[in-house]
């Protein structure tokens, strides 16, 4: 049996996932995307597993800094996920970053201010798979944030999930 790629994007819909601003900086510049594909591998060392389109202008530039901070975002949120997933006008990165408020953790990376939680973390490991980079990150610091509602995809839309 033979799934193509269209039956397995819609079948990928009905899996719900966290809504991440994944952001870099340093000695190759600054960026950030929109990323869904993001989960724990491991709490020995604190590991996390971020994938990113090949096919991104911005996918060298993560691995170039060795460096990113995935940041959960909470419900009022989804007009910059929307920016930074580049579904809106604005296409400079700077202009992205603009419409937030950002910290620094540890490494550098940009830690969205109101967001669930940020995961400041270290490229450690890096492989490609088809259309995708699978970034193996190592968690430095955490930042939890004051929101007690998270933000999901799910069958191509937003959702608010938990309490409060």
């Amino acid at each position: 049996m033979t799934v193509t790629r269209q039956e397995f994007r819609d079948a990928m819909s009905r899996l719900g996932a966290a809504v991440n601003i994944v952001t870099t900086d340093g000695p190759a510049g600054l960026g950030g995307l929109t990323v869904s594909a993001v989960c724990s591998v491991t709490d020995d060392p604190p590991t996390l597993l971020v994938c990113l389109n090949r096919g991104s202008p911005q996918n060298r530039l993560f691995k170039d800094n060795g460096v990113l901070c995935v940041n959960s975002l909470a419900p009022g949120q989804e007009e910059l996920s929307a920016r930074f997933a580049g579904r809106s006008a604005e296409a400079d990165i700077a202009e992205r970053f603009s419409h937030a408020s950002w910290g620094m953790l540890s490494t550098g990376a940009p830690a969205l201010d109101g967001c669930t939680v940020s995961f400041d973390c270290r490229i450690v490991e890096v492989v490609e798979r088809g259309t995708h980079s699978v970034l193996f990150a190592e968690v430095e610091a955490v930042r939890q944030g004051a929101a007690s509602r998270g933000l999901i995809w799910f069958s191509r839309d937003y959702h608010s999930i938990g309490v409060g």
